[in-house]
């Protein structure tokens, strides 16, 4: 097994679907234990996204089997075979969906393990996604928040192909539950490269995508891509911007975060899901916590409004590279001393 920290001299050019299908795949290859279960995840259907396409051919429909819609009866399922012995992987459909199953989630799969007093691994992986504007209110909500606000899960979020590969292989073959949220916009458009076999990316270990020195931009998911446009266009104006994929948010690396804005003193927080008690709430809060003497400026967060997710594209809610690059012209005019 490799952590990902070296280069693989066999690395290819993906997509991000293909990436978490890949990951899945290695898996699947090294334990026989891997199982998946979700509604029309085996082919040829291969999920609505067509990322499990394939995996039921090659390790047939005992591994891989497609289930009714019952996204309660999935996780549930999926708990028991872990505590079976199993490392299964539970699709659900869409992010919005979950709440179905959040007793499931929150009081049994989060909880095994403290209550057993750590003899009760979950090694369960839920997988699910998040929509975009064109697929309507109940299915774009990006609420990652509600599960760091609860102990015993992990939740990652990737923004790369090959950190979605490295990541899912985490997931999986940890002991431990994990949240695993994919964006549908994302899956198609995004391209990287990824390395051949085994490489794993640990959880809690946050990348920085772009080194700056004036502004730190701490984000994950599709927000890398915006403010990493963002930082490039605030290049040509004299304002150097780095940008911090967490790509897991439970366990959350903070120690890179401060390590940032105690050298840029300034920093900006941005995600899909609403600015309202979103996540950049509590980095926000503890970066503060943390740096308040050292700040040149306050934290800004940047998240939707807190209104429903619209069907027309015409009315997008999140944020975009304008938001930020706005918000660190704030930030930099803030700390500009009094002529």
């Amino acid at each position: 097994m490799s952590t990902g920290a070296e280069t693989n001299e066999s690395s290819r050019i993906v997509t991000m679907s293909k990436a978490l299908n890949e990951g899945m795949d290695v898996a699947f290859g090294l334990d026989d234990r891997v199982v998946l279960l979700g509604e029309d995840v085996a082919d040829p259907a291969g999920g609505v996204f067509k990322v499990t396409k394939g995996l039921s051919a090659k390790y047939g429909t005992d591994r891989v089997r497609a289930t009714p819609i019952a996204e309660a009866a999935i996780v549930g399922s999926a708990i028991g075979l872990s505590l079976a012995g199993y490392r299964p992987i539970a699709e659900i459909m869409f992010f919005d969906f979950i709440s179905v199953a959040m007793d499931q989630i929150v009081n049994h799969a989060a909880k095994l393990r403290y209550m057993s007093g750590g003899h009760t691994p979950v090694p369960l992986t839920i997988r699910t996604t998040v929509g975009s504007s064109r697929f309507g209110a109940q299915h774009a909500q990006s609420l990652e928040g509600w599960f760091m606000h609860t102990p015993g899960i992990n939740v990652v979020v990737p923004s790369t192909p090959a950190d979605a590969r490295g990541l899912m292989l985490t997931s999986i073959l940890g002991d431990d539950p994990t949240l695993f949220i994919e964006n549908s916009e994302m899956l198609f458009s995004v391209k990287g490269p990824v390395p051949d076999g085994d490489v794993r990316i640990p959880f809690g270990v946050a990348d920085i995508k772009r080194h700056g020195d004036d502004v730190t931009v701490v984000t994950y998911g599709p927000q890398v891509a915006v403010a990493l446009a963002a930082a490039e266009e605030l290049s040509t104006e004299g304002i150097d911007v780095e940008v911090i994929d967490l790509r897991t948010l439970v366990p959350l690396d903070m120690q890179t975060v401060l390590e940032s804005v105690s050298r840029t003193r300034r920093a900006i927080v941005t995600h899909q899901a609403t600015k309202s008690v979103g996540p950049g709430a509590e980095i926000a809060s503890r970066i503060t916590e943390e740096l308040f003497g050292e700040l040149e400026a306050p934290v800004l967060r940047i998240g939707a409004p807190f209104v429903p997710v619209p069907f027309s594209t015409a009315l997008n809610v999140f944020p975009t590279a304008e938001t930020i690059k706005d918000a660190a012209r704030q930030l930099c005019r803030v700390a500009l001393p009094a002529s």
